[in-house]
């Protein structure tokens, strides 16, 4: 199906409407050293993409459960004050949620937690124009699982070829496509060596959805 017959979009969150990935990595990353696991980005990307944990690789060297659950709260901490402290805006966003919701009925999939979610948004106004939010507590699989998509389609009632989800991530891109869905890449440098091939369509900023979206 054309892009300009769709009619509903599914929009992730992390990377896609705020530039807050690069800061949870940095807040877990420092989390996971006094369990002596280190890492670099390109690691930890490849880690993300197929949907595995640093909590699992702790265990298995040794770590107990209530060091792996102190170590998650610290990263839980670091990052909440990243995100209070640094600038994670995206250009362009309000204006292009704005563009587009006169002609789609749209939606955030995100695998952040809830509370990490309405702290980003709590004084930012850009959920004006989404009908819900699916979190992390609202699914029973995270990305790359399909569950988070499907959820979304179940809740609109939709069909996958009315609707398109806007990912940053392989992760986010396999678990659309696992779900049926044509997916739109949006280029981001934190996330720019993963494999993309399987996206519909890959841009360079979210400004250039509109006139995709409403052309095809």
């Amino acid at each position: 199906m054309s892009f300009s017959k769709k009619r509903f979009i599914l929009w992730d969150h992390d990377g896609v409407l705020v530039d807050t990935e690069r800061w949870y990595y940095a807040a877990l990353h420092e989390a996971m050293l006094p369990l002596g696991v280190d890492f670099d980005q390109a690691s930890y990307l490849a880690c993300m993409a197929d949907g595995r944990t640093y909590w699992d690789l702790a265990a298995a060297r040794g770590a107990t459960p209530d060091q792996i659950n102190r170590q998650r709260q610290v990263r839980n901490q670091l990052y909440r004050e990243f995100l209070q402290r640094e600038s994670i805006e995206i250009p362009g966003v309000k204006e292009t949620l704005d563009e587009l919701s006169s002609d789609f009925r749209m939606a955030v999939v995100t695998t952040s937690r809830r509370t990490d979610f309405e702290l980003i948004h709590r004084s930012r106004d850009l959920l004006a124009r989404m009908e819900f939010v699916l979190t992390l507590e609202d699914y029973p699989e995270a990305k790359p699982h399909p569950a988070p998509y499907l959820a979304a389609l179940a809740r609109f009632g939709a069909d996958p070829i009315a609707a398109v989800a806007i990912e940053d991530s392989s992760r986010g891109l396999k678990s659309a496509v696992a779900a049926g869905l044509d997916c739109i890449i949006i280029r981001h440098p934190f996330t720019a060596t993963q494999d993309f091939s399987h996206a519909r369509k890959i841009v360079n900023s979210i400004r250039d959805l509109p006139e995709l979206l409403h052309n095809g």
